[in-house]
């Protein structure tokens, strides 16, 4: 990385765990696993201010079916089971 490189960057970079492309941090959707509820599921963090381990998508359907064929949030979170996507999913749909 030159000198140039890192004027021009505006922010933290990500990656995300669907496409597994990098972005700035401000473009992505962060996820954080809700562990309150029977069944672990994900919730949309759009300000970035929940506790917890979270996870970077781009603000797509795509790459959230690509994450969850993947079983991308899993390893992320370092958890063993599946988790529930159906929140995020709808989030998306909304924003869309």
């Amino acid at each position: 990385m030159t000198a140039e490189d890192r004027v021009c960057r505006r922010g933290p970079i990500r990656t995300c765990v669907g496409c597994r492309s990098r972005a700035e941090k401000s473009e992505l959707l962060r996820v954080v696993v809700d562990g309150s509820r029977p069944m672990m599921e994900l919730v949309p963090d759009p300000d970035g201010r929940l506790p917890g381990r979270g996870a970077y998508i781009h603000p797509s359907t795509g790459c959230l079916d690509i994450a969850e064929r993947r079983r991308a949030f899993p390893r992320s979170f370092r958890r063993g089971g599946p988790l529930d996507v159906s929140v995020v999913r709808r989030w998306l749909e909304a924003v869309k």
